[in-house]
């Protein structure tokens, strides 16, 4: 049985059709923006690597924390460019690849955008988590850091002397913290109007086919 081909589109709905390869530079900016990220990871990691010996146990967690964090917005960035070319420019083709991600295959606009909401709460989580780290230096007093801070303190810590300063303050981390649940209502308000919207769309489906 073969299947019949589409007839060919009028002038203006082919134009507005092909359109969407305008996306095309954006994805391929996003390919190198992940790149950057790469670079990144290497350049901590090797941070880590380098100075393990002398870094405390708390700078570790947070230079780890900083690895996640970077993982995680790789990871978003590859389902904005895997999900959203598949999704509004044109099919990547990849039914029978062995390396075909499972959720490419069900992917669809709402899909997508819980997928996005889940990876921002996420990536959210990592930072937040990072902030409350930090914020143990609030109650020891230590000021918060400027510049020039920044600048005497790394020389004072490389003496050996000195308390260092602090990037949190206490209403940062509560700020962080509301903003947090913020991202989560949204996500968990997403997800509900998806799920409404797809019982509402078979509803439908059932009633025309009866």
């Amino acid at each position: 049985m073969t299947v019949p081909k589409p007839s060919p589109l009028s002038p203006l709905p082919a134009l507005i059709f092909s359109a969407r390869w305008l996306q095309l530079p954006l994805y391929l900016g996003l390919i190198v923006a992940q790149g950057v990220y790469v670079v990144l990871f290497v350049k901590e990691l090797w941070h880590l690597m380098h100075d393990a010996l002398r870094l405390s146990e708390q700078a570790i967690m947070l230079i780890v924390l900083g690895l996640i964090d970077v993982v995680m917005i790789s990871n978003l960035l590859i389902m904005v460019i895997v999900g959203g070319y598949e999704t509004f420019v044109s099919r990547l083709r990849l039914e029978g690849h062995p390396d075909q991600p499972e959720w490419l295959s069900h992917v669809n606009a709402s899909v997508l955008k819980v997928k996005l909401a889940m990876a921002i709460i996420g990536i959210s989580s990592i930072h937040l988590l990072k902030s409350f780290i930090e914020a143990g230096a609030i109650g020891g007093g230590l000021p918060f850091c400027t510049p020039d801070l920044i600048a005497q303190a790394t020389a004072e810590i490389a003496t050996g002397a000195g308390r260092g300063c602090t990037m949190v303050t206490a209403s940062g981390v509560m700020w962080q913290t509301i903003i947090h649940c913020v991202f989560i209502a949204s996500a968990i308000g997403i997800a509900w109007t998806d799920r409404l919207m797809s019982g509402i769309n078979g509803s439908r489906e059932r009633a025309e086919a009866h």
